[in-house]
């Protein structure tokens, strides 16, 4: 464990060096990735001039949710880089053989390679969103409550990590450089909102098939003691184990797949 927590400081401040070295490049996609958070945010606002509750939820819940749902989202988006690009950069690029020569996880490797530096604004705004709001509420913090949120925010980071690296695995048996994430990554939004608001079939969906709903949702629930299925929020750690351990099943699968591009 110790080696590899050493190795993950060297590639993130490796690969951070490197990231700042083009400021220009880094500060515009820094300003793009906060224009479209403010946008989101925004977006929300403007909705509550019109209505004053969602579904039963006031504003300043639903801000609580939508911060606390960009807590797991930056998490995964800094690490994201190379889980699009896998199919692409490793396996039709040919990049994945040394891979394969380093004694260290493949896994390991592919996923702390390259990094999205820019989205850890995601978490901090997450972050500052959740304290506003509960603020707001006049909401009183307790140990518990602060060990609760960052629990549920890596586990939900888990979740989304593992789900999606779970689809770069297709690309062990099917070669595509865009891959199948696209219309899933859709759906990380609809967890950001109250799920009463959809159908019972949208809330089955992200509950048990894409369980984007226990990376937002349910802990949000949980935290603002609301009812709606709040009772589901102690399972988020459960849900993020199995997508890992899913997620390492497919990948050794995949390993027994893969044949080298040959050149």
């Amino acid at each position: 464990m110790r080696r590899h927590l050493q190795l993950l400081a060297s590639y993130f401040a490796n690969y951070a060096k490197a990231r700042v070295e083009y400021r220009g490049d880094f500060l515009i996609g820094l300003a793009t990735s906060i224009v479209a958070t403010l946008f989101a945010f925004g977006f929300l606002l403007v909705l509550f001039t019109n209505i004053s509750q969602l579904r039963g939820w006031s504003l300043e819940q639903a801000l609580f949710l939508y911060g606390f749902g960009l807590i797991p989202f930056g998490i995964f988006n800094v690490f994201s880089p190379n889980i699009y690009e896998f199919g692409n950069n490793y396996i039709i690029e040919g990049k994945f053989d040394r891979v394969l020569l380093r004694p260290v996880s493949s896994l390991y490797q592919v996923l702390f390679e390259a990094f999205r530096i820019e989205s850890l604004h995601e978490v901090a705004t997450g972050i500052l969103a959740v304290c506003w709001a509960a603020h707001r509420m006049g909401y009183v913090w307790s140990a518990a409550d602060v060990a609760l949120l960052a629990l549920y925010g890596l586990c939900g980071g888990l979740i989304y990590i593992s789900f999606f690296m779970m689809l770069s695995c297709v690309s062990f048996w099917f070669e595509d450089r865009i891959g199948i994430h696209p219309p899933v990554w859709n759906l990380i939004a609809f967890g950001r909102y109250p799920l009463s608001i959809y159908s019972q079939w949208i809330q089955f969906l992200l509950s048990w098939l894409v369980p984007f709903a226990f990376a937002s949702f349910y802990p949000s629930a949980h935290l603002l003691g609301r009812r709606e299925l709040r009772d589901l929020a102690p399972l988020a750690p459960l849900v993020a184990a199995a997508c890992l351990t899913l997620l390492l099943l497919a990948w050794n699968r995949g390993l027994r797949e893969y044949s080298s591009t040959g050149s």
